[in-house]
């Protein structure tokens, strides 16, 4: 065999092998993260709040609790998350919302949001429509790509577990 069939055969070796890495490592992540989102769907609560400002702004600078900031990951403190300020009650709390419905939220109306500890996940609005924002372009890029997918995915895995 030549040099370059060689170095070939053990490139190819390498991203066989790298792919089934990655594919085991993606399965286990897809448990973790669908164990994950059984436990904050257990811990979820309807509850009414005044939405007074929105943002996504960095880990660090979101005014939320320091055991939060602590246990969050390395990687993920400089990240920038989407933060609602909000009344809930009569106190004034920073929460995190979930990326997919955050341009959803009205600002400066009063919703019913479903919460688990400091993270919003679904919001309806309790007085008046919130405004669909359709007019809007859609957004470009990975990012967004990757979101409306995976908003499709959790679509139709609710709509099997429905039909079973």
């Amino acid at each position: 065999m030549s040099t370059l069939g060689i170095v070939l055969l053990v490139i190819a070796i390498i991203l066989v092998v790298a792919i089934i890495v990655l594919y085991f490592l993606g399965k286990r992540m897809q448990d973790r993260q669908a164990e994950q989102q059984q436990q904050m769907e257990a811990v979820a609560q309807q509850v009414s709040m005044l939405i007074i400002d929105k943002k996504k702004m960095r880990l660090k600078d979101a005014g939320l609790p320091e055991a939060v900031v602590s246990n969050t990951p390395w990687y993920a403190k400089n990240s920038k998350i989407p933060v609602v300020k909000a009344k809930v009650g009569p106190q004034v709390m920073t929460l995190i919302c979930d990326a997919q419905i955050f341009d959803e939220m009205p600002v400066k109306k009063e919703v019913k949001a479903t919460v688990s500890g400091l993270y919003i996940t679904k919001v309806k609005g309790l007085h008046g429509k919130t405004e669909q924002q359709d007019n809007k372009k859609k957004k470009k890029g990975l990012r967004a790509w990757a979101l409306r997918k995976q908003a499709e995915l959790s679509q139709q895995q609710t709509t099997s577990k429905k039909n079973k």
